[in-house]
């Protein structure tokens, strides 16, 4: 019985690829961090485009084929060298540079960034700001609202009150 219900709960902490659901999450933050420093992505929009897209699932897939932790489509991974879309550190690096190419060709507009990587650079390109998708609309404040949160929990101060010089 004991052998049992050790069993049960190693295998409910671990995911269908082998990895610990909270290894699998520090390895995300991990790349995340190093990909968006590299690429000169700003760390707390990268994590709330990941937060949105997958929640911090390694292998998510969404009703129109989007799959991985930052829910590539099958072509954008194909265009980024993205062979498995499953493989977080692949997925992250494939996700961060399309992060940072959108970024050169909306010259930084994070609006429109995040718009275009939820609907696509084509549309987003057409239309600019005028682009009102309701489901575009909603993406674009639920990101910036996640930007905004972890800003604030970043720069809060600390609780502790500071010393006093002796």
């Amino acid at each position: 019985m004991i052998r049992s219900c050790l069993v049960l709960v190693l295998l409910s902490t671990w995911n269908c690829y082998g990895q610990s659901t909270s290894s699998s999450r520090a390895a995300a933050e991990y790349y995340l961090a190093a990909y968006a420093q590299h690429y000169g992505v700003p760390l707390d929009f990268a994590r709330a485009v990941v937060e949105q897209e997958s929640g911090w699932q390694t292998c998510v897939r969404s009703a129109k084929g989007a799959v991985g932790i930052m829910q590539l489509m099958p072509e954008t991974a194909i265009r980024l060298g993205v062979r498995n879309r499953c493989d977080v550190e692949q997925n992250i690096s494939g996700g961060v540079r399309y992060l940072a190419w959108l970024m050169r060709r909306f010259h930084g507009e994070l609006r429109l960034v995040a718009a275009a990587y939820y609907a696509g650079e084509r549309t987003v390109e057409r239309r600019g700001l005028a682009y009102s998708n309701p489901d575009v609309v909603v993406y674009v404040a639920s990101i910036r609202q996640r930007v905004e949160q972890q800003r604030r929990i970043w720069n809060a101060p600390s609780k502790r009150a500071p010393r006093r010089a002796q």
